[in-house]
């Protein structure tokens, strides 16, 4: 019995331990932090497609988090820099990811701005990236016979839009690309030093003058 006890109250100071390291400290850290200068809050559009973003399962094959040129070759491949905590400010929960079966999106609003790019490679990545695996999602879309007058129709390369008809974006799909678009963290992680105000070098030039003045 004084074994059992031991041994549960050892299993107990580690996870207090553990938790206190993996939990506590790290949330006193950032708790504080403020949104990186240049980083916008979500507009409605953007937080409906994050959450079609997280039910479709986007965040088990992507990571949202580049990491810094001495850990990994992701500023290399155009990922963009090393995410700060400040970039996640408006992340709740945040979606770092921990697998990347297909690139770091961090920065897929930068490095793809495009509307129709977008909605076509979720209507079928093959169409723009050869050989991907990346899954398809046309129930994100409808086909048509005809557009209708608020319809935004997906413009797809020759032989992936079905014969005698048109693909139709539906909102989720919409939203989603909105989401995806808002991913940019291009911007510096860190402002740019002020440059020293006009009056101070003023004043530091007369000194300078007024000390040469004297000297002769």
């Amino acid at each position: 019995m004084k074994n059992e006890v031991k041994l549960i109250s050892a299993a107990m100071v580690m996870l207090g331990l553990s938790t206190s390291a993996l939990v506590v400290l790290p949330y006193l850290q950032v708790r504080h932090v403020k949104a990186t200068l240049g980083l916008k809050p979500y507009t409605s559009a953007e937080l409906r497609g994050r959450e079609v973003y997280i039910a479709n399962g986007c965040v088990y094959c992507h990571t949202q988090q580049p990491r810094a040129k001495s850990f990994a070759p992701d500023h290399d491949r155009g990922w963009g820099r090393a995410t700060v905590a400040g970039d996640y400010a408006y992340d709740a929960p945040h979606l770092l990811g921990t697998m990347r079966t297909g690139p770091d999106l961090m920065n897929i609003g930068a490095r793809q701005p495009s509307e129709q790019w977008h909605l076509g490679h979720l209507y079928q990545p093959r169409a723009y990236v050869g050989g991907s695996i990346m899954p398809s999602y046309p129930y994100l879309f409808e086909v048509k016979r005809e557009a209708e007058k608020d319809d935004v129709v997906v413009k797809l390369p020759e032989g992936y839009t079905p014969a005698g008809k048109v693909v139709v974006a539906r909102p989720d799909a919409l939203d989603l690309v909105k989401y995806l678009q808002s991913l940019d963290r291009s911007f510096p992680a860190l402002p740019a030093p002020a440059a020293p105000a006009a009056s101070a070098v003023a004043a530091k030039t007369a000194s300078i003058d007024a000390g040469s003045g004297s000297a002769r």
